[in-house]
This record gives C-alpha cells, structure tokens and sequence, in this order.
C-alpha cells in the first residue's frame, strides 16, 4: 500500500474522536450495510489505529454506496469501550470491528445484549455465534527485522518498547530476537514497558534510555512515531510499527512491518452482505497479504537486503517458519526441539522469553 504522509503532531488524545464516514447517497439507507470501527488511539498515531482505518477507507472504495462506515477512535479500554461499542450497536450497525485486545470483555458483553449484530474483535482469544476474531500474524515480519537490525547493529545491542505484556507482544519480542541470532547468536535484546498503546512522551523517553543502554536499534510494539523520531536524532536504527515510518525518520527507518486490514475487511462485510458470514477466528500473515514488509534501507547491504526478500518468501510459500526449533528459553532450556515448529497453539498463548531477552515479564 502507498501511504499518503500528512504532517504530525504529536500530541495526547483526550476524550472521544468521533469520525463517521458516508458512502453515496444514490441507494436508500436499506440498500447499505452498516459497518462500525472502534479504535484505541487516533486515526492519526500514524500506526495501529491509523492502519486500521486505512482499511477501512478501503473497505468504502471497495463498497462505494453499498457501505456505511462510522468510526470511534481513542476509546480507553474497559468501561469506556462497553459504552462505545452498545452504542453502536444501538445506532443499527450490522458489524461492528473492535480492534484492541482490551476491547475483548466488553465486545463480548454487548454481543450477547444484541444477538443479531455480528462483532469482530482483533487480537483476542474469546468467541461467541456471532463474535468472530481475527489478528496479523506479525512474528513473521519481525523476524525479518531481527535479522536486519542484527546485520546493521554496532553495538551488538537492540532495544524493544513494549506495550502490554500480553502474548502477542511477547511472541513477537521473541520472532525479532531469533531473527538476530540467526545472524549474531550473542545479540542481545533490551526491554521497556510502557504500559500503554500510545503516548508519545512516554515513547520517547524509553527510546532515550534504551539509547543510554547502548541500543543502537530500536523496535517498538507502540503506535506513534516517536521513537523513530528520537532515533533519527540519534543517528540510529529503528524499525516502523504497523505502517511504513520513512517520513518521521528518513535516515533511522531500518523497514516497516505493515499491517494490510483492507482485505479481511472487504472479506468479512461481502460476507454480511450475502448473507454467509459466521464466527470465525481469523490469523493471516505473508501468505494471506496481511503482512508486507515497509522498504528497506538504501544502506543495507545488498546481500542483506537479497536475504531478507528470501525470508519474506520462504514465509510465504511456506518452507520457512520463524518459530522452527532449536529454541531456548532465558535459563537455556531447550523449548522448541530441533526441527519442530511451534503450533498456533502455542505461539498464541506464549509467555516466555526467548534467551537472549534480558529482564523479566511485567505480572
């Protein structure tokens, strides 16, 4: 995808943004089915929300007047969703996205409460009849970028700003530290948890410390640019979360792991519409086109760059899988036995650390 940058303005998003976007008004509002977003930041952190809401752009480009979209963005998690999410099911949506883990409780509670609205809820585990999951499988680029930052590091150290730790994070600090030690088995990983999704002051000050720690890439599992922004200052790496990052960091952008939503959106509303969708649980990555690597820097050495395109397409045709054994855990127990590879299963319900991890997981 081509993403059109507009300036940033980083600044903390108070309240409720309310966002509702129509399509032509050239069939009657029966003709339409209605389709309803709710996002955890703003559609301009530049990357979670912001990507998601590129898919939904795509979504009424695919659908012209035959879609009515309306989003909610920067909904705090908990008490505050449940209202948001009831009340767009209220306002007569026939399907309605939540898309942060925190959103899981509530999109269940209010399911229940209107059995004929259909819920999708991203990056959780609990389903329903009519509540669907669905998420990226996001492991697989950061893999990719591991592997990157280790052929680019000086300083043998890379350093990753963490949200929650839940396993998608978890699993995925994992991916990019096997994908280091595939090329440096010494490289070592630092961590920070910020405990929030987005907050560019917070973002920027671990970025600032893990720079004093001797990082010289930098990976984020937050959603605005600050880091990249502070990595450019810095005259180091860092790698761009959800969407390309290029314009806040031009000589810091490493690559991108780009979430592509456009396409499971479309998927899923053709479904409501002819009358076949069901509760699915959804977790598409290369091989679905949910997951595209952003460029790659002109610096990287060509040999690099030829062998991080053969990563993506050994991930893509399947004859590669990031979580393919042997695998050690912190204390250097092996984990994934040589030749094995991790089941969903237990990639989705990982809570353990990779060696080469320093530090703990936050209880």
């Amino acid at each position: 995808m081509s993403l059109t940058r507009r300036s940033f303005s980083l600044i903390t998003a108070a309240g409720l943004g309310l966002g509702v976007a129509f399509g032509a008004f050239s069939a009657s509002a029966a003709d339409k089915v209605k389709a309803a977003f709710v996002y955890v930041g703003p559609v301009g952190d530049f990357g979670w929300s912001y990507q998601h809401n590129q898919g939904r752009l795509s979504l009424e480009k695919h659908f012209g007047d035959k879609v009515e979209t309306t989003f909610v963005e920067s909904v705090a998690e908990g008490a505050d969703a449940e209202r948001v999410i009831r009340s767009l099911a209220q306002k007569g949506n026939d399907i309605i996205f939540t898309t942060s883990f925190g959103y899981m409780n509530p999109t269940i509670k209010v399911a229940k409460q209107f059995p004929k609205v259909k819920f999708e809820h991203a990056t959780g585990y609990k389903r329903s009849k009519n509540v669907a999951t669905y998420l990226s499988r996001t492991y697989e680029g950061r893999y990719i970028t591991g592997y990157l930052a280790a052929k680019m590091s000086k300083t043998g150290t890379a350093g990753y700003i963490a949200s929650f730790p839940i396993p998608e994070v978890i699993r995925d600090i994992n991916a990019v530290t096997l994908g280091m030690q595939s090329v440096r088995p010494d490289m070592k990983m630092k961590i920070i948890w910020v405990n929030t999704w987005m907050d560019p002051g917070k973002e920027a000050a671990a970025a600032k410390v893990l720079v004093s720690q001797d990082v010289d890439v930098i990976i984020q599992h937050t959603d605005s640019p600050a880091a990249m922004q502070v990595a450019q200052k810095e005259k180091i790496w860092a790698v761009g979360q959800a969407t390309d990052m290029t314009a806040f960091g031009p000589d810091a952008h490493l690559t991108a792991v780009i979430d592509e939503w456009g396409p499971y959106y479309i998927k899923r509303v053709q479904m409501v519409m002819d009358g076949t969708w069901k509760s699915s649980d959804h977790w598409g990555g290369m091989p679905e086109g949910d997951i595209v690597m952003g460029p790659i820097h002109a610096k990287v050495p060509a040999e690099a760059k030829a062998h991080a395109e053969k990563l993506v397409a050994g991930i893509t045709n399947g004859t590669f899988h990031p979580f393919t054994g042997p695998i050690s855990n912190q204390a250097g127990k092996v984990i994934v036995p040589a030749g094995k590879t991790m089941s969903d299963g237990e990639l989705a319900g990982m809570n353990w650390y990779v060696k080469g991890v320093e530090g703990s997981i936050p209880k």
